[in-house]
């Protein structure tokens, strides 16, 4: 398999709408104040699995972004531990899953952040292929 971001990206989702339904239904009494922070780990890994199935479209489009494959992972990489870390605290797993919580967040806001410096970048190459363009057809005087 060459590019699993589609793949990952739908599962995530999946897995998020089984575990929203499950928090909003099968923990609801259970859980007490605990539901706010299943609920939040479901609102985050539903957004990012939509991130990477955006991902594993703009690759598959033949979009060409290099360092899109690193958003993806970032994203996927946030979603586990983000979110799953939230799951085991939310259930009364042990408190050292605290501290990875905000790892996952990095991760996600990274892959954020490695999304907008691979489009600024493919911005300026686009607009220094232009200019490029335009400098050898007025030196060969075509285009106007």
């Amino acid at each position: 398999m060459r590019e699993p971001f589609l793949m990952l990206g739908a599962m995530f989702a999946a897995l998020g709408m089984c575990f929203g339904a499950f928090g909003a239904h099968g923990l609801k009494g259970r859980l007490g104040e605990s539901l706010a922070t299943w609920e939040t780990a479901v609102f985050y890994q539903l957004i990012h699995a939509l991130a990477v199935v955006a991902v594993a479209v703009l690759i598959r489009s033949g979009t060409p972004l290099p360092g899109l494959r690193t958003v993806g992972w970032l994203f996927c990489v946030g979603i586990l531990l983000f979110s799953g870390s939230l799951y085991v605290l939310a259930l009364g797993g042990p408190p050292w899953f605290g501290p990875i919580t905000p790892v996952g967040g990095v991760a996600m806001v990274a892959g954020w952040l490695w999304l907008a410096w691979v489009a600024a970048r493919s911005a300026r190459s686009a607009r220094s292929a232009r200019s490029a363009r335009s400098a050898r057809s007025a030196r060969s005087g075509g285009g106007a």
